[in-house]
């Protein structure tokens, strides 16, 4: 295995690991085993766990930010469609057999110092999607584009949340449908 491809592979096992069982609950010794490497080999690749959850995270982050991108920009035009198209994309997520919650959201629960460098990621792709819905809702004129934005964020981490703990892909509708009205209230009504 090439050296980039090794370091490829470790990130992903660990990755899979990380995302099943939590990052607390995934060892060092697990990541080599299930990897079939030698110690070593993980540590010449990432010098620490830390650096592996760090990684885990970013490669996360690219990957979902990219999807997400790529699934409200297929098919909204508007800049409503594209806020409802946010619920659209949740449904398809929540929907995956392998779905089992918000990566960001389990990391955060699990690093609770607001300080930590795992904490910090999870928020800094929280504050991803808020931009997103706050730079749409600019393009709408809202008569109060921060109430439009807080419940429409809401909307979406409550339905995460839902979805995780029922494993049922129904939250995305049923926010969806709350944000429809939501965001015809508040076009509206300017």
């Amino acid at each position: 295995m090439a050296n980039k491809s090794k370091k490829e592979h470790i990130l992903t096992v660990a990755s899979d690991l990380f995302n099943k069982q939590g990052i607390r609950a995934t060892g060092v010794d697990q990541v080599v085993s299930e990897s079939n490497i030698a110690k070593m080999t993980l540590y010449n690749h990432f010098r620490s766990k830390d650096e592996l959850v760090l990684a885990y995270l970013m490669k996360y982050d690219d990957q979902w930010r990219k999807r997400f991108e790529d699934s409200v920009n297929k098919t909204a035009k508007t800049p409503r469609d594209k806020l409802l198209a946010v619920f659209d994309m949740l449904g398809e997520w929540f929907a995956e057999p392998e779905f089992n919650g918000c990566v960001y959201i389990k990391t955060a629960s699990e690093f609770m110092d607001h300080s930590h460098p795992y904490y910090e990621a999870a928020r800094n792709y929280k504050s991803f999607m808020k931009k997103y819905i706050d730079s749409v809702i600019h393009e709408c004129h809202s008569s109060d584009p921060e109430a439009l934005s807080s419940g429409l964020s809401l909307l979406v981490e409550g339905a995460i949340t839902s979805a995780m703990l029922q494993t049922d892909p129904k939250p995305a509708e049923h926010a969806r449908d709350t944000a429809r009205v939501i965001i015809d209230y508040y076009l509206q009504s300017k």
